[in-house]
Parts: structure tokens; C-alpha cells; sequence
């Protein structure tokens, strides 16, 4: 299962690229408002820094606006991924885009049925919200395991990619049922790395090797 990181901000991608556990990036327009600076450049040195698939959202609402400004965010590098919301006009873009050739990732997926047409219409990546689908009180990811169900038997080629992740426990969920990618805040990627037991393993080790050369020094 590939990792992206769920940020606009290149301070929080760098060290997760730097260590070799980074596939790619989401981006969308409220993590991106974030940010000082053209939002243009930012998308290009993620890409850069990242050097995998760079999710770049469209601000438009009408198909054809969105096809026209999924276009132009695609040329800013080989590696951005035009993402659309899931609306009859964000169809309709992503059967263009993806006519042309343009990688497309439908965002804001809350159905199976959502999934399946933005997988008809030739979408690289669906992306469920499993952690607002839990804010409402259902289990986000029964969703991921319908997804996953339905294009496994389809054979569709469009990758899920799960996102709305809140904690570990989402990412290994997630692996578990088959996902192709999970999305992450940096802060959930963090917590990845931590558990008591590894810190408590680690100082017992050390606190017995300096034990060992303090005595064979005497």
C-alpha cells in the first residue's frame, strides 16, 4: 500500500520524501490556502521534492471549467494529478481529462456507487473520506471494503486511494482490506513511528551496553 501525505506544506514533505517512505502528496484548496506564495510554484517543488503522483484540486464547478482548468495544472508537471469532486460536472470533467490522458482523482467520495461511476469514467484514483463519514456516526471504512470489493470483480484499474485518515488504526484497516494508497496528515504519519514499548526496548539496551563497557573498563 503506497503513503501520500496530506499536505500543501513543503516543510512537512520534505523529511517524509528525505526518508524514503513517501509515494506521493494530496493537496486541495483549503491546505494550499494555507501557504504563502503562488500556489503554482508550491505544486511544482512538491513534485519536484516528491517525485510521485501530486494531487492538485480544481477550485471550478462547471464541467467546462473544470476541464480547462484541469488542463492547465496538469502542465505544471508531469507528475501532477488533476483531483475533481464527485458531482455530475466533476464526471464529466474526469471523463475528459482522462480521455486526454490526464490522471484524475475524484475526491469526496462518501458512496460505493460514487466510487463506481468515477471508475466508469476512468478515474486513476477514487478518494473516500473515511474520517468524516465516522464524524457522522457510520464506520468509514466499511466503505473502503465495498470499494475494494467492487473493483476487484470489475477489474477496474482505478486505485483507492483512502483519505479523511485520522489515525493509525485507519492505515491499517486500510492495508488490510486492500487499499491501493492511504493519505495522511503529517501528524498521523508521526504517530506511525511511535509506541512505548519501542522507547522503553531502546533505553534498556543502551542502559545495558553502557553498564557492560563501564565495567569492562575497570
Amino acid at each position: 500500500m503506497k503513503l501520500f501525505a496530506d499536505t500543501g506544506n513543503l516543510k512537512e514533505i520534505e523529511p517524509l520524501a528525505a526518508m524514503g517512505i513517501l509515494d506521493g502528496v494530496t493537496t486541495n484548496p483549503s491546505l494550499l490556502a494555507k501557504e504563502s506564495g503562488d500556489y503554482r510554484q508550491i505544486l511544482k517543488q512538491i513534485c519536484q521534492t516528491v517525485q510521485g503522483p501530486v494531487s492538485a484540486e480544481v477550485v471550478t464547478t462547471s464541467a467546462a471549467d473544470m476541464i480547462n482548468e484541469g488542463k492547465s495544472l496538469a502542465k505544471i508537471d508531469d507528475h501532477i494529478v488533476v483531483k475533481v469532486p464527485f458531482t455530475r460536472d466533476g464526471v464529466k470533467a474526469c471523463r475528459a481529462l482522462s480521455s486526454d490522458g490526464i490522471r484524475v482523482n475524484v475526491t469526496l467520495i462518501f458512496s460505493a456507487t460514487q466510487a463506481w461511476l468515477a471508475a466508469k469514467v476512468g478515474a486513476s484514483y477514487v478518494s473516500p473520506f473515511v474520517g468524516r463519514l465516522d464524524d457522522i456516526g457510520t464506520t468509514g471504512m466499511n466503505l473502503i471494503r465495498e470499494i475494494v470489493d467492487i473493483f476487484d470483480a470489475a477489474e477496474y484499474p482505478t486505485e483507492v486511494l483512502v483519505a479523511s485518515v485520522r489515525s493509525p488504526i485507519h492505515i491499517v484497516e486500510a492495508g488490510r482490506m486492500g487499499a491501493d494508497v492511504v493519505t495522511c496528515p503529517p501528524a498521523v504519519i508521526e504517530q506511525c513511528f511511535k509506541h512505548p514499548l519501542t522507547d522503553i526496548g531502546l533505553e534498556k539496551f543502551l542502559e545495558d551496553w553502557e553498564k557492560a563497557q563501564a565495567t569492562a573498563a575497570r
